[in-house]
């Protein structure tokens, strides 16, 4: 029988020659999740055989890695804003990028303990929306989807992270089913365009929802549609702040002239890119 060193040491390997460039990360997770351990127990008991079980488990993660599957859809979970957040597979797995939705909301709020009232359109998981009422402890919120699936992921992470009785979530396409006003609406909306999407990576297009990436024809419908809204939901200087592809800045610029709204910060990503929009209803 394995040890769990051997089994760590094996799995690095195996996904080394397959190319990966994360296999020693990528091997240690899958580890301590078939094993349902901590990090610290690898440490400290390495020597310790496999059950039949559990490497019959890692074994089966093995073959959905080399497959392509994103480590994180198979251990079912993903850090965001330091926050555990359960996977479905109609939700997106969190990336770091979109906590700078996270970062530039909470830099453009002058009072973190005011009663703010948010809606986070497209919600997925519920990262966004669970990681602002995380940081905002009088603040309640709604998060909208037009996947049932998603909006059970995300009910179960509100409450896994402690702020399901400040939350809400409804089944609508974007704000069809949404009445009343918000001081603060956030999106990461779909925003690839359709043609590029058999083009992207592989880890994406065939396991990512659909449904959470296609933008339409140019990347940019949902924008349109939420900034044709924003008017109507948000109080007056409520504030909108919406994830963008790194090449889009320009275009929601222009949308936001149109639809009367202030620009008041393109923030970029830890790769410096521009990767959110941040306006204000007058």
């Amino acid at each position: 029988m394995l040890t769990r060193a051997q089994a760590l040491r094996n799995l690095r390997q195996t996904l080394m020659e397959a190319g990966f460039e994360t296999a020693a990360i990528d091997a240690r997770l899958l580890v301590l999740s078939a094993l349902d351990i901590p990090a610290t127990a690898l440490i400290t008991n390495p020597d310790i055989p496999l059950t039949p079980a559990e490497a019959e488990l890692l074994a089966a993660f093995t073959r959905r890695r080399l497959a392509h599957e994103p480590v994180a859809r198979i251990v079912g979970e993903r850090e965001f804003w330091g926050l555990p957040f359960a996977l479905s597979a109609e939700t997106l797995v969190p990336r770091p990028d979109t906590e700078t939705v996270v970062e530039t909301v909470l830099e453009l709020l002058p009072d973190r303990q005011a009663p703010l009232l948010m809606a986070d359109f497209g919600t997925g998981s519920g990262c966004i929306l669970v990681a602002l009422l995380h940081e905002l402890p009088q603040a309640t919120g709604l998060g909208v989807d037009l996947s049932p699936g998603a909006l059970e992921t995300a009910r179960r992470n509100a409450w896994a992270n402690g702020v399901g009785d400040r939350s809400l979530f409804a089944l609508s396409h974007w704000a069809d089913a949404v009445t009343g006003q918000f001081d603060l609406i956030v999106s990461n909306p779909p925003y690839i365009a359709s043609p590029v999407i058999p083009t992207l990576d592989r880890e994406v297009r065939e396991h990512d929802p659909l449904l959470a990436l296609d933008g339409g024809p140019d990347g940019l419908e949902p924008y349109r549609i939420l900034l044709d809204e924003a008017r109507r939901l948000l109080v007056p200087g409520g504030l909108l702040a919406v994830e963008i592809g790194y090449d889009q800045a320009e275009e929601l610029k222009t949308l936001a002239a149109e639809k009367g709204l202030e620009i008041v910060e393109i923030a970029h990503d830890l790769s410096g890119n521009p990767r959110c929009v941040a306006m204000r209803r007058p």
